[in-house]
């Protein structure tokens, strides 16, 4: 019986050496998962620690606005900030003078028109803070099956060069496997964090979501007694 001994060099497996003896077609399927990888890594960076500071300074900024004894004052301190809670505050106050400017005050259709445009506000905040939001997904769903591909690309040429070459011998099919596989395992390299931070993220902005309708409804209890007291 003859004993069959393949050495394979711990550098014709590294990284670099798999992408440098891939097929043209794999190639580009790695290129692209590294290109969602860093792209992935650029939202995190940018929209995840954007999001914590956002939730945080939103936080102090309802805080304050319940200590607030005069109103015309808090919005000079604080109405031009960029903050959601600050932009909803600045939509409810803008409405309020436009609403009791009229003639004729109609304490419902002020509520509601209050209402309506607080909640205008706040859906447009969140809309701004969740952009990347889709890209983080799409790069989950889909950068595991783009790596799949390129591993069974890599796996067809394989096997078309052990049938060309009449080679069955582990030493001829393993570095073709092993850039396949490499394929793979860029498509999770790129998915896996891709879903993590979809899903810390969503549900980040979710609170921020919720406490800018909290604010809103404050401030909309606030302004209705105010509307009371002027009938």
């Amino acid at each position: 019986m003859n004993e069959v001994t393949v050495s394979v060099t711990q550098a014709s497996i590294s990284p670099l050496a798999l992408f440098l003896h891939a097929d043209i077609v794999v190639k580009l399927v790695m290129i692209g998962l590294i290109g969602a990888s860093l792209w992935t890594w650029t939202i995190i960076l940018g929209r995840g620690f954007g999001l914590a500071g956002v939730a945080k300074k939103d936080a102090a900024f309802g805080a304050d606005f319940e200590k607030a004894q005069d109103m015309d004052r808090f919005l000079r301190e604080q109405g031009g900030s960029d903050l959601p809670s600050a932009k909803v505050f600045a939509a409810g106050i803008e409405e309020w003078r436009l609403s009791t400017a009229a003639k004729k005050l109609d304490p419902e259709a002020t509520r509601a028109r209050l209402a309506s445009a607080m909640g205008t506000a706040a859906a447009t905040q969140i809309d701004k803070l969740s952009s990347g939001l889709n890209v983080l997904a799409t790069i989950g769903s889909v950068c595991p099956f783009v790596g799949l591909f390129g591993t069974v690309w890599g796996i067809m040429r394989s096997f078309s060069d052990i049938a060309a070459s009449q080679n069955t011998s582990f030493g001829a099919v393993a570095p073709g496997i092993a850039e396949a596989l490499f394929a793979t395992a860029l498509g999770l390299f790129a998915a896996i964090p891709a879903v993590i931070a979809y899903n810390r993220m969503t549900h980040r902005l979710d609170r921020i979501e919720a406490g800018l309708h909290r604010f809103a409804d404050r401030f909309h209890l606030t302004l209705s007694r105010e509307l009371d007291a002027e009938a």
